[in-house]
């Protein structure tokens, strides 16, 4: 009986001075079989001293766990197997040629990111020659740089542990660190061996943090070929920094000036902030506001003098022109009438005020950056509240505590970062008390927007709400400094806020009359219609995607994007991040959309179940998305934004044939209607609906938009 047709591959296979063969393989016959079959004909003898891998791309050699992905159309070659060559390259390697050994390291750099290849090579000693390599400190240059390139690459399969590396080849890689005249492609790898031993083992972590110097990674940063690897190493320090010493590493960081020459040479540098920098720049501001997280999680005691003096600061500052009157009596009434007018919800004992968590003591600090620093801001918000009567005031002490609790979350303090995102804010680099400029600014507005709702007391929460608000879309606007973010702060006020929500939730809250809801009902089709084409279309220009998992994140991407006809979705690696559209003869892998079974998000994904999968936390969750085909394999992707997830699940949903349900579709589906509905309504102020309305002919819609989605 022949096999059937989803069992055969229809391929072209090339070798070296000869006519490629195309052939059709049968994926139920063994690998070894087909290739027998292939060196059969060409006359090769020893096929067991042969494989097969892919002619372009990565080239990986193809394993009978793997000979699944092989599609129709593919190019293969026939090479020698993978042991062979791990053993000729071994060989080679320790061969006495300096011309024959730097080849070899070439070859040996790109063949250790196959992970068949680097088992046999690891299998054959082959890590430990490289490493006394590098131990001896005789080479350098391009041989020294192959070197160092293959062991990154063999480590990173994870197939032996980090711990194994010995002290002295740590010594020598610290060592090209922390010399001021080394070449550049080895400081890279240097760096990100560093990295990855921080990251992947404690132990390894004590030695590199002895080792190296703060002071040396700082000044790597003028350099714009190694900045993203010197900031990756520092951001790995950090995080595996114990928590009792990072508060010290933290002043390190600060003596030596990270902040000011982050901002000149990269953010306020001469070419634009790439994604992978952007990652690290994020990871670094979390962390540092992570270290707010032990004064949030403290709470006041009520009994400690020390603490309590504080307060009794924040009233001496407010109210210091009062001399205090003799007698305690009349000294506790005076005091707690002045923690009532500072508005403290317990003008009695304003110590308990700072006993939840969050924010705890942060809230308290906070205050008093704002009373030392900013003293005339801090007594008019205070004097000009305590001196009102119409039970507006607006209470100092209970707001404040409540915007730090708010800002804390917004921020996310305490929480790790998120290994896909590059959500950084380069005003937080602007300034080195960035986090408490960030409160003054935001109470500020505070104090501004209470007065423009004329709130009461009743009003707290509402006011909360909206000062929420009008940061969170401040902060979308990725403002460039502290006094941007004034700026468009200031453009948000209580009016602006209302006009946005009434516009947002005008196809909600608006036109609920019948003829309106019939007129709704007969053009919602052709809006969705119009929204499927925009997916469909954006599906076609592709989008990049970053391969989650490696430690070392820089090369490490892949492109994937609809054929024209919308039949096919083609998809490939590529060396870096593009700067446009990526053609599909540079896409080498593709799957027909007639063969897709499914589309799966989120934790039903097979890539977020796996063991190897990283802690994925929910932001990843809610940005991941996989492809089920025939024969049961799955494309899986990671989002880079939650705009690009939005427009490929729809795309996606477009192409199955169902409907359309991401927040963005429902978003874009408000917007587009009540634009539509504005022009209609023009002709329509009058509508009446008949008893037996007539077939209303449709009439195409003459939208053609774009998108800037967060």
């Amino acid at each position: 009986m022949p096999p059937q047709t989803s069992d055969i591959v229809k391929v072209a296979i090339e070798w070296p001075g000869a006519n490629a063969q195309l052939i059709e393989i049968d994926q139920k016959k063994p690998l070894s079989s087909i290739i027998r079959e292939v060196c059969d004909g060409w006359s090769l003898s020893g096929s067991e001293q042969f494989a097969l891998r892919y002619a372009d791309g990565q080239q990986l050699y193809i394993t009978e766990q793997s000979r699944g992905d092989i599609k129709n159309g593919t190019i293969l070659r026939l090479a020698i197997s993978p042991m062979r060559a791990a053993r000729q390259l071994l060989e080679r390697i320790q061969s006495h040629g300096i011309d024959a050994r730097l080849e070899a390291l070439k070859e040996l750099a790109k063949l250790s990111a196959d992970p068949t290849f680097a088992t046999e090579f690891i299998n054959m000693e082959g890590l430990g020659t490289l490493a006394r390599l590098v131990e001896s400190g005789t080479h350098f240059g391009e041989m020294l740089a192959f070197t160092l390139t293959a062991f990154l690459e063999l480590m990173d399969h994870g197939i032996v542990s980090w711990d194994l590396i010995s002290v002295s080849f740590i010594k020598q890689i610290t060592g090209y660190v922390n010399q001021p005249m080394v070449d550049v492609s080895i400081l890279q790898r240097s760096l990100a061996i560093l990295e990855s031993m921080v990251l992947n083992s404690h132990s390894l972590y004590q030695r590199v943090a002895q080792e190296i110097t703060v002071g040396q990674l700082i000044s790597h940063l003028s350099n714009q070929e190694i900045q993203t690897y010197a900031i990756a190493l520092i951001n790995a320090l950090f995080l595996k920094t114990p928590e009792d010493r990072r508060q010290e590493m933290a002043s390190t960081l600060a003596q030596k000036h990270l902040r000011a020459i982050i901002l000149n040479h990269i953010i306020r540098g001469n070419r634009p902030v790439k994604a992978e920098m952007a990652h690290q720049l994020y990871v670094l501001q979390v962390l540092t506001f992570n270290l707010l997280e032990e004064r949030m999680m403290t709470k006041m005691d009520p009994n400690d003098q020390a603490q309590r003096d504080f307060i009794f600061e924040l009233r001496r500052i407010a109210f210091d022109g009062d001399i205090d009157p003799s007698g305690t009596e009349k000294r506790k009434a005076i005091y707690t009438k002045d923690y009532k007018m500072l508005g403290f919800t317990n003008p009695v004992n304003p110590a308990m005020d700072f006993t939840q968590t969050p924010p705890g003591m942060l809230a308290l600090d906070n205050m008093l950056y704002l009373a030392k620093i900013h003293q005339d801001t801090y007594i008019r918000i205070v004097l000009e509240n305590s001196s009102r009567e119409d039970k507006h005031e607006c209470p100092f002490g209970r707001c404040a505590i409540e915007l730090t609790r708010m800002l804390c979350d917004i921020l996310q303090v305490g929480e790790l970062p998120n290994e896909g995102c590059n959500d950084y804010h380069p005003m937080f680099f602007t300034h080195e008390r960035a986090w408490e400029e960030f409160f003054c600014i935001c109470m500020q507005l505070l104090n501004k927007t209470w007065k423009e709702m004329r709130a009461t007391a009743e009003d707290f929460n509402k006011v909360m709400t909206v000062v929420r608000e009008q940061i969170t879309r401040s902060l979308a606007m990725k403002p460039l400094s502290l006094e941007q973010l004034r700026v468009k702060l200031r453009s948000l006020n209580y009016t602006e806020i209302l006009r946005l929500r009434q516009s947002e939730r005008m196809s909600q809250d608006d036109f609920q009359s019948p003829p309106i809801i019939e007129l709704r009902e007969r053009i919602q089709p052709e809006i969705l219609e119009l929204i499927k084409q925009q997916r469909l279309n954006r599906l076609c220009e592709g989008t990049c995607f970053r391969k989650l998992g490696n430690r070392r994140r820089q090369e490490k991407f892949w492109f994937c994007r609809l054929s024209l006809n919308h039949k096919v979705l083609h998809y490939g690696d590529l060396d870096e991040s593009p700067q446009g559209e990526v053609p599909f003869e540079m896409l080498m892998d593709k799957i027909a959309v007639s063969d897709i079974k499914a589309v799966l998000t989120g934790k039903d994904c097979p890539h977020m179940k796996e063991k190897s999968a990283l802690k994925q936390n929910k932001e990843v969750l809610e940005l991941a998305f996989s492809i089920l085909y025939d024969p049961d394999e799955a494309l899986n992707f990671v989002a880079p934004s939650k705009y690009e997830y939005c427009i490929w699940t729809d795309g996606l949903s477009a192409l199955l044939g169902k409907e359309l349900g991401s927040d963005l579709t429902r978003s874009d589906l408000d917007t587009l209607m009540s634009m539509e509905m504005k022009l209609r309504l023009l002709d329509l102020e009058n509508i009446t609906i008949p008893e037996a309305p007539p077939p209303v002919p449709k009439e195409p819609s003459t939208y053609n938009f774009t998108y800037n989605y967060g």
